[in-house]
């Protein structure tokens, strides 16, 4: 008997019912293979996990391929080497910390003296005038404390209005970046990146090149760095044409911390020029995919409040000083109250900078609880989510030159190269 092969059917009407007839058997096979599977693994939760494990895709991002380098090199910190930092310090911070002893014998230390550390804090006890120990709670201050705090706080007014105090939170909340372990030689080599005054909030000059008509863009930017200023510049014949280095040493003498120059091309952001104050480096991005803020759906207005910082993604020597630069140019203290937060997302060499307004509110029942990175839920979480808000503008950033100081003549410490990227798995940042 010969096999049965529905594209051989004649009738047209007939060849889609058989059509339709197959595809909703294989559905349905579908479908009741993947609840029993997942009967199994409520009742066997270890089968999940082994799922989960092995069903891993394979992207170009988990097949990332580094640089081979020596321990020499890597503590070099060199721009165009392609490295996990990260990785190797938090390596050696671990081996330093299983050397130290689990146990301390407190009198194999009488009598010794340290001169760098602050003496440690009395847990349980307050040390009065007399030099006695009040007996009271460590987490308890006492009524004259409150009264000297608030007597402070009156004498001493902040420089911002009351609903705009900042706050104690650090201002970079990295995921996979952890700035402080960044290599030494890369802090020697930069000193005024990495070792900012943190009692002086950044101060930004916002400009644009010659003859431009990016006013209203280079506008929004001032709303985007706290304590910007945006100053045209004038192409007008009769004027005279500052240069970028005369720009920026007017306006170091105007206390400034950095000049931000944005670049345009056939109307369009096309570029944007970030000067470390005084004397550099100097960093060139190429801007891609602008969009307003007032162009996204269901978008927010933002608030003059000072905003959280996320930097994520950052991995080599020159990924670090990338987001040294762009933490150098938000103040280190967020106000928490203002719920704004500007991500910058490092991925394949591209920055994604985004800029959201965040609130915590109670799980609608139709939602799902929120889950870890492993695919389980976070304990204490299982009510909450978070809703984002976006607020704009949006564009992508990718470095394309880091000068040692103000332009082309002060030399380059690196610059990207186009058969560089021939390898799809290797990236700079």
């Amino acid at each position: 008997m010969a096999s049965f092969n529905p594209l051989k059917i004649g009738n047209k009407l007939k060849r889609q019912q058989q059509h339709q007839k197959v595809k909703k058997q294989k559905e349905t096979t579908k479908r009741d293979g993947r609840f029993r599977r997942r009967r199994h693994e409520d009742k066997n939760p270890e089968l999940r996990e082994a799922r989960l494990a092995k069903n891993v895709p394979a992207t170009i991002d988990s097949n990332r391929t580094w640089d081979e380098a020596n321990a020499d090199e890597e503590a070099e910190g060199r721009l165009g080497l392609s490295v996990d930092v990260l990785h190797t310090k938090r390596r050696k911070v671990e081996e330093e910390e299983k050397q130290v002893p689990d146990e301390i014998n407190p009198e194999d230390h009488v009598g010794d003296v340290v001169d760098d550390e602050e003496p440690a804090a009395v847990s349980g006890a307050d040390i009065g005038d007399d030099g006695e120990l009040d007996e009271l709670d460590s987490m308890l201050g006492s009524d004259d404390s409150d009264d000297e705090a608030e007597a402070d706080a009156k004498q001493d007014p902040p420089d911002r209005a009351p609903s705009e105090a900042p706050s104690a939170a650090a201002s970079a909340a990295t995921a996979t970046t952890d700035l402080n372990l960044t290599p030494d030689a890369l802090i020697a080599r930069f000193p005024s990146l990495f070792t900012p005054n943190a009692d002086i909030d950044p101060k930004v000059l916002v400009t644009t090149g010659l003859k431009s008509t990016l006013h209203w863009e280079a506008q929004l930017l001032t709303s985007l760095f706290p304590g910007s200023a945006y100053i045209r510049r004038t192409a007008h014949f009769r004027s005279y044409k500052y240069s970028i280095r005369e720009i920026c040493h007017y306006a170091t003498n105007q206390a400034y911390t950095h000049v931000v120059i944005l670049n345009e091309e056939r109307k369009k952001p096309k570029g944007l020029d970030i000067v470390h104050l005084p004397a550099g480096p100097m960093f060139h991005f190429s801007i891609s995919n602008w969009v307003e803020g007032a162009r996204l759906p269901g978008h927010g207005n933002p608030t003059n409040h000072y905003p959280e910082l996320i930097l994520n993604g950052f991995r080599t020597p020159l990924g670090l000083l990338a987001a040294h630069l762009f933490k150098s140019l938000f103040p280190p203290r967020p106000e928490i109250q203002g719920r704004q937060v500007i991500t910058l997302h490092n991925q394949r060499d591209y920055i994604f900078f985004r800029r959201h307004r965040y609130v915590f509110r109670d799980k609608r029942g139709t939602e799902k609880s929120i889950q870890g990175t492993d695919g389980k839920l976070m304990k204490g979480l299982e009510e909450i989510r978070a809703g984002l808000q976006e607020l704009g503008p949006r564009f992508t950033l990718k470095l394309r030159r880091v000068d040692k100081g103000i332009q082309w003549r002060s030399g380059q410490e690196w610059v990207w190269q186009a058969g560089a990227e021939k390898v799809r798995t290797r990236f700079s940042l």
